[in-house]
């Protein structure tokens, strides 16, 4: 800043400290937040050139302020506070071990096999309902059967499924 120019807004800021933190407290909803903000708008006046004269210092002071603590809140949002960074290093490895998976493998194939040996529709409709995701209705429409042929038909392939499952494990 020219050097007329920078005794005035210090000044200025010293004089209507007050004042600019309510206004900058109203604004920013934080009070801690404003006086920071307050704080590195006194250190950047110290460092910062200015070309031209200030015609409201108040206005240039404040605008000042509020870009400060719009770049403090950015750089606080991206860094997680140290509890949660404590909180995710203690979290629990829960990737399944080799024994689970072999296990794992060995139940879907048996469900694979479970499924081979179901009639097509009805696979189709097990298959649509449960591992698409998609309604009954839809898939009712989309197979040109009625709902109630749906129902049925998952019904039968949940117990299908569920007791050939059952005798696998045993």
């Amino acid at each position: 800043m020219s050097e007329d120019v920078r005794p005035v807004l210090l000044n200025f800021l010293t004089q209507r400290y007050g004042d600019l933190k309510r206004r900058l407290s109203r604004r920013l909803g934080s009070d801690d937040l404003a006086g920071d903000a307050l704080q590195d708008t006194w250190l950047r006046l110290q460092r910062l050139e200015q070309q031209g004269p200030i015609l409201d210092p108040r206005s240039f002071l404040l605008r000042m302020a509020v870009n400060i603590a719009v770049d403090q809140q950015r750089s606080q949002s991206r860094v997680l506070p140290r509890g949660e960074i404590e909180a995710l290093l203690d979290l629990p490895d829960l990737t399944p071990g080799p024994e689970q998976r072999l296990e794992d493998r060995q139940e879907m194939a048996a469900l694979m096999n479970v499924l081979q040996r179901l009639p097509a529709r009805r696979r189709e409709i097990l298959i649509l309902v449960r591992w698409e995701g998609l309604p009954q209705k839809e898939v009712a429409a989309r197979l040109g059967v009625s709902l109630r042929t749906v129902e049925h038909e998952l019904k039968i392939a949940h117990d299908y499924c569920a007791a050939r499952i059952a005798r696998h494990k045993k």
